[in-house]
């Protein structure tokens, strides 16, 4: 029994020696200079690539919101009309349809139509024209310059 317990120690130790050599040459070994270099090169040719894209995409969503909110309100004008025989005057404006107007010719058939009034994507109030420029009645937004006008992402995103 005592020759089966020493057998079975030593090879333990053994084991363990082995396996502390191991891990002492693993901790020794690590990555060189040039291969930290070599990865910060590539990491950085691929954020030259990726990076532009990305942001061009930021202005596409905020002009897609703004068509999107345009739309929703474009319905709400429309319901308010159903109801009310004509558009809210210019005076009203859309405040018209989250809250009962209280100056002009005052609807009979008024209700909420909107929870509440949106501001464009870039943090400015809709504009509402009636009558519009373009249409009926007009709904837009100046787009990122905030100025009438422009191209790109400054164009003015409209209901036309």
């Amino acid at each position: 029994m005592k020759q089966l317990f020493l057998t079975f120690f030593s090879t333990t130790v053994a084991r363990a020696r082995t396996g502390l050599g191991q891990m002492q040459r693993a901790v020794q070994r690590g990555f060189t200079l040039i291969e930290l270099m070599v990865v910060l090169v590539i990491i950085g040719v691929l954020a030259a690539l990726i990076v532009p894209n990305v942001l061009d995409r930021a202005d596409d969503a905020r002009s897609t919101a703004a068509k999107t909110d345009i739309t929703n309100i474009m319905q709400a004008l429309k319901l308010y009309k159903l109801d009310n025989q004509r558009f809210p005057s210019a005076e009203q404006g859309l405040q018209a349809l989250v809250a009962k107007p209280t100056v002009g010719a005052i609807p009979g058939n008024w209700k909420p139509y909107l929870e509440k009034l949106p501001n464009d994507p870039w943090g400015r109030p809709y504009q509402f024209l009636n009558p519009g420029i373009k249409g009926e009645i007009d709904v837009m937004s100046f787009g990122a310059d905030g100025q009438a006008g422009g191209e790109g992402k400054n164009a003015d995103i409209g209901s036309w």
